[in-house]
């Protein structure tokens, strides 16, 4: 029988079974789930069966790197056997391998040139050199039939270098990052032969483009349908957005000026919308509530919500109005909401357990008297997999104050009185116990309390044969806790 867990792939034969008949179209997708290149090499060495299955995976994607001022790369591999370039599908190149040893570009070239079936390339490179250190590989790429480019350096690539890259075409997946020097890469001159395949973007750097080159741009990209762009003004993203009629995942940044119109043309019918922000106070960066509700006009559609938002002064609070507006128009839909440190009641966390019923992942910072008060506020979260929260404990009858911006409002506070959440008797200490019973109660698997994290999964117990035999099959099976510390 073949066992999988969440970490390991347990094969255990049955007596007298031969491994080496399992059919190989049933070996390789089994095998693709181990986690990483040293269980692989371990399966390659089961029998020749495996190794065959292995081989390929094993191979598939090459990466070069410098790790403790010691060389890895596998060029030497393939020059010595280069039968097993057939299988490499991705690469990773370095600048830092070169500065390390200069002589191997002409050994990286050549293995490269024997690797006719890359469609993935990926460029890191944060040396001051990375026009010459990237041209010698850049003219191998360009004769591949590459569908993912990724361009990854500190210093800008260089106009030799652009100037080959706006003649490449069909890419699918594009991720650009240039972190210092030069002028800001936005894909002008390139965009027009992408736009016929163009579907996955990454601009790592549009600070101080005019909106106007950014939106003419995008116009020549209907069919991007998920798009991470960091620097761009506020002001232009409702205006960029609603050229890509067919965009669902939307990674940007506010950057809090300007004024927010909403364009002529209808907005897409985003699934996931990630933004990260800071402000000096709680109350966040002022308008932004406003800009995000503008990013999101359609009911029902919205299925991932993260923000990653810091202020100076204590944590963002999330105004009662957003959770509210939020959940009118995607509780139906949404299931992933990750704000990381920004603060919500209890009460609010209920609220959005009982609305949101697809809701399978939750990330906050809540305070609480005592474990029970969260449990209890969860409780109505019968699909969620994952809780992770921040958590400040609070004595018994102690309350937050409302926002700056819900008073200036008159509204609601933010964080209800919890002084009927009586303490007596209670802990505010999240143990491991807490954690399993939470999980055989409810579908968590993963729940992260602080600085400590516990993840469930089922095992089979590890008992004799003979006992094995004697215990019925959901006996046999139970749940496993690992307990992990974030310091």
């Amino acid at each position: 029988m073949i066992y999988d867990s969440s970490r390991w792939l347990h094969v255990a034969p049955r007596e007298n079974a031969n491994m080496s008949n399992i059919p190989f179209d049933l070996l390789q997708p089994i095998l693709i789930h181990l986690p990483d290149r040293r269980h692989l090499s371990a399966a390659a060495l089961v029998s020749w069966a495996f190794n065959r299955a292995v081989t390929p995976l094993l191979y598939r994607r090459l990466d070069s790197r410098v790790r403790r001022n010691i060389l890895h790369h596998p060029s030497a591999t393939l020059l010595k056997r280069p039968e097993l370039a057939q299988y490499v599908w991705h690469v990773t190149e370095t600048g830092a391998v070169q500065k390390l040893r200069p002589q191997i570009t002409e050994d990286v070239v050549a293995a490269l040139r024997l690797c006719t079936n890359i469609t993935s390339a990926t460029w890191v490179d944060d040396t001051s050199t990375p026009e010459a250190n990237f041209l010698p590989i850049l003219d191998v790429l360009m004769t591949l039939p590459l569908r993912e480019l990724t361009i990854r350096t500190q210093y800008d690539a260089g106009e030799r270098v652009w100037s080959q890259l706006n003649t490449i075409q069909g890419i699918r997946r594009l991720s650009v990052w240039s972190l210092e020097w030069g002028p800001p890469r936005v894909l002008q001159g390139w965009a027009d032969l992408l736009g016929s395949s163009l579907t996955h973007l990454e601009l790592g750097r549009c600070a101080g483009v005019p909106a106007t080159i950014l939106v003419s741009v995008f116009m020549k990209l209907p069919l991007l349908q998920e798009l991470c762009l960091k620097g761009a003004p506020s002001t232009a993203i409702p205006a960029i957005i609603a050229c890509l009629p067919n965009l669902i995942a939307l990674d940007t940044e506010y950057l809090g000026f300007g004024n927010y119109r909403t364009p002529l043309t209808p907005l897409p019918r985003l699934q996931r919308l990630t933004v990260h922000t800071g402000s000096v106070d709680i109350d966040g960066p002022q308008n932004l509530w406003t800009w995000m509700r503008i990013l999101l006009p359609h009911q029902q559609t919205l299925k991932s919500f993260t923000l990653n938002a810091f202020a100076v002064h204590g944590q963002i609070t999330i105004p009662r109005p957003f959770i509210r507006n939020l959940t009118d128009r995607h509780g139906k839909s949404l299931q992933d909401f990750a704000v990381g440190v920004a603060q919500l009641t209890l009460e609010i966390v209920s609220y959005m357990c009982s609305t949101c019923p697809q809701l399978t992942t939750l990330e906050c910072s809540v305070a609480s008297p005592d474990v029970d008060s969260i449990i209890k506020a969860i409780e109505a979260g019968h699909n969620l997999r994952t809780l992770t929260l921040h958590v400040s404990w609070i004595p018994d009858g102690s309350f937050d104050l409302p926002s700056q911006f819900e008073r200036q409002l008159g509204l609601q506070a933010l964080y209800a009185t919890v002084s009927h959440l009586s303490s007596e008797g209670k802990t505010s200490q999240f143990t491991e116990e807490h954690a399993r019973a939470l999980m055989l109660q409810t579908h968590l698997r993963s729940i992260g309390i602080g600085d400590q994290s516990y993840t469930g999964r089922w095992v089979r117990r590890k008992c004799s044969v003979k006992v094995a035999q004697d215990v019925e099959e959901e006996e046999n099976v139970v749940l496993e806790v690992v307990v992990d510390s974030f310091v």
